[in-house]
């Protein structure tokens, strides 16, 4: 999500879509490491729903509501809590207990000009584990960048691991690392490592503030992203971050979800193949990343959404007049069920 050069990344992943020049990667092959994980059932730490992102006994807040412009140059101001509540950009639904986190429909703003959204961070930080996201509605449409990440301090130095992301009309989800370390990351294939049904965009996991494309695999599912999320209603992203094995991403549309999970008694060596995973055979996992916060967001344009890859996306006009429409943004919501990190 940090991301100035995903613009490039983004116009190169759709010549992959095109073209077809990049392999499909369906591995069935399982590390050493994978093999110590199977049988472990996760137990839950952490688990926020509804009120819970409000919770705001001082000093503590369990989530921290950013304020101010967005770090990605999107045209967005993010809004503090209670500002965030009383524009209803973020609220709880009484019928169903969800959470939702939206973009500002209503306002009139000019073109090129900043938008009221939200951005939220959780107070605590991680050094792995398994974290679940699930949603029944993520935010759609033109110049929108909807995202779940965690990152950890003095970016990239402690890395970011991109759990959800995409832009615009974009079909499926993007899951990307990166890395600030001169320690080696990346998601190479090599014969003890092909465990993912995804496909690879870049291999590089390194980053900088001017090259931050990271090392990406698309997912190959059209129910993991926007529109073909919200027609499945929703679904599971789940991360399991173990620094022995590595970093592994699944996704599940609301029918397929393991009953395990749905317990609250995960056991993600049963889920079968992630739709992404770096090994810690190629990525040293520990160096790299450590004491990551979550992170959930929707900007608009910026470094990723706007400029070329807006316009390759099929979107009308340009990013910066989309930013004055404001009945572009009335689906540009998260409905949050739930977060859980499991240890």
């Amino acid at each position: 999500m940090h991301s100035l050069p995903k613009l490039f990344l983004a116009a190169f992943s759709f010549t992959v879509l095109v073209d077809g020049s990049h392999h499909w990667y369906s591995h069935h092959y399982r590390t050493a490491a994978h093999r110590q994980l199977i049988g472990k059932t996760y137990m839950i730490q952490d688990f926020y729903r509804g009120e819970d992102f409000f919770k705001d006994v001082s000093p503590i807040y369990d989530w921290i509501f950013a304020i101010g412009s967005d770090p990605t140059g999107g045209n967005v101001i993010y809004q503090g809590q209670s500002d965030a509540q009383s524009k209803r950009l973020a609220y709880v639904d009484d019928c169903d207990n969800s959470f939702i986190l939206a973009v500002d429909s209503t306002s009139t703003v000019a073109a090129g000009g900043q938008r009221a959204s939200v951005r939220i961070t959780s107070q605590k930080s991680y050094n792995g584990g398994l974290f679940i996201f699930d949603a029944s509605y993520m935010p759609v449409g033109c110049s929108t960048w909807p995202s779940f990440w965690t990152v950890g301090p003095h970016w990239p130095m402690a890395g970011e691991i991109d759990i959800v992301e995409g832009v615009n009309n974009q079909g499926t989800n993007q899951m990307t690392l990166h890395t600030g370390t001169n320690q080696t990351c990346t998601n190479e294939i090599t014969n003890s490592t092909h465990q993912f049904s995804g496909k690879i965009v870049a291999t590089d996991c390194f980053s900088t503030t001017h090259a931050d494309s990271g090392c990406s695999i698309e997912d190959t599912d059209t129910s993991s992203f926007a529109y073909g999320f919200n027609n499945a209603e929703g679904g599971v992203f789940a991360l399991l971050w173990d620094n022995s094995a590595g970093m592994s991403i699944w996704h599940f549309a609301r029918a397929n979800i393991p009953a395990d999970l749905i317990a609250q008694t995960p056991r993600p060596s049963t889920w079968g193949i992630p739709a992404g995973f770096w090994s810690s055979q190629t990525c040293d996992i520990t160096t790299n990343f450590y004491e990551h916060q979550m992170v959930i967001d929707t900007t608009i344009c910026g470094n990723w959404a706007g400029g070329r890859i807006y316009t390759q996306s099929g979107c009308p006009g340009t990013c910066s007049d989309m930013v004055a429409n404001a009945t572009n943004y009335v689906d540009a919501k998260w409905v949050i069920n739930y977060v859980a990190v499991y240890q």
